[in-house]
């Protein structure tokens, strides 16, 4: 894959440099084994908090690429710079392209981790989906695809977390009868009412952060998900990205959403490649789609609920 980009050394980084219409690289690497990529640049009332646990949470070792797909971004840009962290903008917004770039423009990045602009992370996140990875890999009798946190608001995850608090019969009797995986008419997709119940109105389901450090002191455990998988936060091996031959390129200006998600789940499917849910681990995800406008008012009026507790 042939792209040109410019690249500029972010520590001598000069505005005026950048040329419009360009792919651009603003290169602060540290060459680490360990790469989190973060696609961002639509919906910037989340950076602050998005990325004050960004800093909080991720290992300072770790190379971490800021990405905008089809447009630059100078917040972005300056939250990067603020941060020594490099930042990658795309001129075509394509996702499978924008990924690919920033995995080949770290070479010495052997675990990467990939993260949507709406992922709240937690303490811990990394080192316990690493340990997952690693156990599955060496002691279950699973291949690794990829390896994920419990997410919430997720086709999958929302199941779990239901079952492990207890309350998948106060779900189901407040919304509807639960069934895992990609449902585009299920409630857990489409209703604001059920993006905030796993917010934590009602008191029912505890922050991200109280669930995170509750089931971080359980034993070690992980479940096999055997549906489409939402990829808002993943972990996986460069060999996996290698064995993909990377991400296939749509043809252009006709790259729509998910696209990315579709093809590595498709991949471990037919890889036999497993999709891996760490059980010790919460992120938290604001909303799918159709609850995104009710969902970005219910952020803005309680701040409280997403804000890094350090």
């Amino acid at each position: 894959m042939n792209v040109d980009i410019v690249r500029i050394d972010g520590r001598n980084y000069n505005p005026s440099s950048r040329q419009p219409g360009t792919n651009l690289f603003v290169d602060r690497r540290k060459n680490s084994e360990f790469l989190l990529m973060i696609l961002a640049g639509y919906k910037s009332f989340l950076y602050e908090d998005v990325f004050a646990r960004v800093k909080a949470f991720t290992p300072k070792h770790f190379d971490i690429c800021v990405m905008s797909s089809g447009l630059f971004d100078e917040t972005l840009n300056q939250i990067a710079a603020e941060n020594d962290w490099s930042y990658l903008s795309t001129a075509e917004n394509n996702i499978p392209l924008i990924q690919n770039v920033a995995i080949m423009l770290h070479p010495q990045a052997q675990f990467l981790f990939k993260m949507d602009e709406d992922i709240f992370i937690t303490e811990g996140l990394f080192d316990t989906l690493m340990k997952t990875a690693n156990y599955v890999q060496n002691h279950g009798h699973y291949n690794v695809g990829f390896v994920a946190p419990l997410i919430p608001i997720n086709g999958y995850g929302h199941i779990r977390i239901l079952e492990k608090l207890g309350l998948l019969e106060i779900y189901e009797k407040t919304f509807e009868p639960v069934k895992y995986g990609y449902h585009p008419s299920k409630m857990i997709q489409t209703n604001p009412k059920v993006a905030k119940f796993f917010w934590g109105e009602g008191g029912f389901v505890p922050s991200i952060d109280k669930m995170n450090a509750a089931f971080q002191t359980q034993k070690m455990e992980y479940s096999i998900c055997p549906v489409y998988f939402s990829i808002g936060f993943i972990h996986f091996h460069r060999n996996l990205w290698k064995a993909m031959n990377g991400w296939e390129l749509p043809p252009l200006n006709s790259c729509g959403p998910a696209v990315d998600e579709r093809q590595i789940c498709k991949f471990c499917v037919l890889a036999s490649a497993a999709i891996v849910v760490a059980e010790n681990a919460v992120v938290g995800h604001l909303s799918f789609v159709g609850q995104n406008s009710a969902m970005k008012e219910y952020y803005l009026t309680h701040r409280e609920k997403f804000r890094c507790p350090k």
